[in-house]
């Protein structure tokens, strides 16, 4: 059963609740990004062009690294960006144990445009699905395929396999845009007050963003190697479906997952290492 998924409507009560909320927080960001703190993003006509003028139709998921609990929204508050249009705006994967925990906080961020989805209960939960849909619509989808929050000054963690899947699944081929980010694990540090995070966030930062180019994945080739190589190893079975939406056995697309996260990790971690060195 879908949470709250009636909330996330663009007709639920006209569009007035969503309308309002991404104005607040959109004026939030805008506010952390922009006002109290410095940000600056190279490469953002890519982002601000796939957003407002990609093909129609055409999906589109961007992903990046996760280096603190604002994020998102905090990411998209720089200068051009339509941070309070709430058409234009990204659905996100959003964690359900945090974002979801009791019946207003889950109506909140429906209206925000998040998905819950349940940490550990893998890529064929029913949340997938509505992801899928979403992308069906050729909406945005923003996810953090790392899958949980580190602000070590260390390479991108090993990424989860949702994100390979909803791009494999996904009725009409999304473009798949990096980004990679620093600095706002200073505005929002996880241990600084008394072992918590503070009550709000911090001041005076300095928050850089990278957006790369549209990452581009072969899947015929990808499928064919994901097959071959299958044949060779063994582990236990999740009881994924046997045949997939995209025509592999489970053995198959562990396989797949795995090569498309990669490929997508390797671009993020060329994506930090020229961030840091900026």
């Amino acid at each position: 059963m879908r949470k709250m998924e009636w909330a996330g409507r663009s007709n639920h009560i006209g569009g007035i609740p969503r309308g309002m909320v991404f104005m607040v927080v959109g004026a939030f960001a805008k506010a952390v990004a922009s006002l109290f703190n410095s940000t600056s993003v190279q490469n953002a006509d890519t982002l601000i062009h796939l957003v407002r003028s990609r093909p129609p139709g055409v999906p589109l998921i961007t992903v990046s690294n996760h280096m603190s609990t604002l994020d998102d929204p905090v990411m998209w508050g720089f200068k051009g960006f339509p941070s309070m249009d709430a058409k234009l705006a990204r659905w996100v994967l959003a964690a359900e144990d945090i974002c979801f925990k009791n019946a207003l906080l889950s109506y909140f961020f429906r209206l925000g445009k998040c998905i819950p989805i349940t940490r550990g209960a893998g890529i064929y939960q029913e949340h997938m699905n509505e992801a899928l849909e979403r992308l069906r619509d050729g909406a945005w989808l923003h996810t953090f395929p790392e899958g949980k929050v580190s602000q070590e000054d260390s390479p991108v963690r090993r990424l989860k396999w949702g994100t390979a899947s909803l791009i494999v699944r996904a009725p009409i081929t999304p473009i798949v845009l990096p980004i990679v980010h620093h600095g706002l694990e200073e505005v929002m540090p996880e241990n600084i007050f008394f072992g918590k995070r503070p009550p709000f966030p911090l001041w005076n930062k300095n928050i850089k963003m990278v957006v790369g180019e549209p990452i581009e994945f072969d899947l015929t080739k990808l499928r064919q190697e994901a097959i071959s190589t299958s044949r060779n190893i063994s582990f236990p079975r999740a009881g994924w479906p046997s045949t997939s939406p995209c025509g592999l056995d489970e053995a198959a697309q562990r396989c797949l997952f795995t090569a498309m996260s990669e490929q997508i990790w390797a671009v993020m971690e060329k994506l930090r290492s020229s961030l840091k060195h900026s």
